[in-house]
């Protein structure tokens, strides 16, 4: 067999994606390519590695094996690249940190410099919603994660890093000759939240039902991005992270409406389980956080100062 290690490195992407498409988009390939490639591994083997059933494809239980060999085979070869920077007195291994949504704007800030200083340390950021992010560190999946509320069911530590602040948005095009009152603003207006699991439907929810508010109307997307779109475009009002909407804000896309009991404030945390034992790299990593945290505050988030209350 003359299988490749960029052959088992593909496959192993495609068991977990179960996807050609988005096989190509992560490893920033064409469907053609990852096709090709399947396609010549599969050659190698008389017992199928996946299967097509109507227009989806299924890894089969030969396949995932395969798939599990794949992946301790790529572990062990990048253990072996690891052992030779460590030889060579160069800072090596691999960080795995899991981000909620909105701290998508916040984390890379805070990785940059190092990343940039240790190019034998590889990083694995998976950004998604709260609960994915703790059922991850739950899973000891991850080395870190970055929360804007610590959890309650895990012994973690932390390290914090900023605020993070939650105002009432609206677009631009809305002309507000006088600020409407609390009840006008949650149970006139249409109101858009963020998908179950997020933190920032969490604090939203627990906003209104604090101050009794009955929504007129609830709308439902699944990502910042989407939310900031449908507000810009008179959809509806939203209480969103200050940090998500810097952009917005400059070129008066969105303005921010002042309400009572707002802005909901909490803290970006980069947490990790009490009981994990560390790597070097995560080690280093968490020394350069305790270190440079405030430097990269002043140089990337100053900008927030104008909006505080």
């Amino acid at each position: 067999m003359k299988y490749t290690l960029h052959q088992l490195q593909l496959f192993l992407e495609i068991s977990q994606c179960k996807s050609i498409t988005k096989t190509a988009e992560t490893l920033h390939l064409s469907q053609p390519a990852v096709s090709i490639q399947l396609k010549n591994l599969q050659d190698q083997f008389s017992i199928p590695l996946t299967e097509v059933v109507g227009r989806k494809l299924y890894v089969t239980e030969f396949g995932m094996e395969i798939a599990e060999a794949a992946k301790k085979i790529i572990e062990e070869v990048d253990a072996i690249n690891y052992k030779s920077l460590s030889y060579a007195g160069k800072l090596s291994g691999k960080i795995k940190i899991s981000v909620a949504s909105t701290g998508k704007y916040v984390m890379p800030y805070f990785l940059s410099d190092f990343m940039n200083k240790h190019k034998g340390v590889d990083l694995i950021m998976d950004v998604t919603n709260k609960t994915k992010v703790l059922r991850s560190m739950e899973r000891n999946e991850v080395d870190f994660a970055l929360v804007s509320v610590l959890p309650k069911k895990l012994k973690v530590n932390s390290v914090e890093l900023m605020k993070n602040q939650l105002y009432f948005v609206g677009g631009s095009q809305l002309e507000l000759k006088q600020v409407p009152t609390q009840k006008e603003l949650f149970t006139k207006l249409p109101l858009i939240f963020r998908e179950e699991g997020s933190a920032t439907r969490n604090a939203m929810e627990q906003f209104t039902s604090k101050h009794s508010y009955q929504i007129r109307k609830k709308i439902e997307l699944t990502s910042n991005e989407a939310v900031k779109q449908a507000v810009q475009a008179g959809l509806g009002f939203s209480i969103m992270p200050l940090i998500g909407i810097k952009n917005e804000l400059k070129e008066k896309e969105l303005q921010i409406i002042p309400v009572k009991g707002l802005p909901i404030s909490t803290t970006w945390q980069v947490i990790w389980l009490s009981s994990k034992n560390l790597s070097p790299a995560a080690t280093a990593y968490l020394e350069y956080l305790k270190i440079n945290k405030e430097r990269i505050i002043d140089s990337h988030f100053s900008w927030i100062k104008k909006y505080e209350s």
